[in-house]
């Protein structure tokens, strides 16, 4: 079971990019230490700083002819990390 599932890639991440600060969705039992670790192995870069967000799964409605249907998504845990200063992580580079 691998810590970080995926990097998130989003206007409002990517202005934050600029920064020195990257989200990824991780593990929902991740703690920060073990976030941080997983960084630093997968990048090797520094990890100054991490900082995690407990999301709630959407509400999904929809209606059917046999009526209407309702469910949550998965909850999910968002990381966002903020590197050492000059440190860069690039996601596009083996495309």
């Amino acid at each position: 079971m691998s810590i970080l599932k995926r990097p998130l890639v989003t206007e409002k991440v990517s202005a934050l990019n600029e920064k020195g600060k990257y989200g990824f969705i991780v593990e929902i039992t991740a703690n920060k230490v073990e976030i941080k670790n997983a960084v630093e192995k997968m990048y090797g870069v520094n990890v100054e700083r991490v900082n995690t967000l407990s999301m709630m799964g959407k509400l999904k409605v929809r209606s059917t002819k046999a009526g209407t249907l309702s469910g949550r998504r998965p909850n999910f845990k968002k990381a966002i990390v903020t590197l050492a200063e000059g440190e860069v992580i690039d996601f596009y580079g083996n495309v």
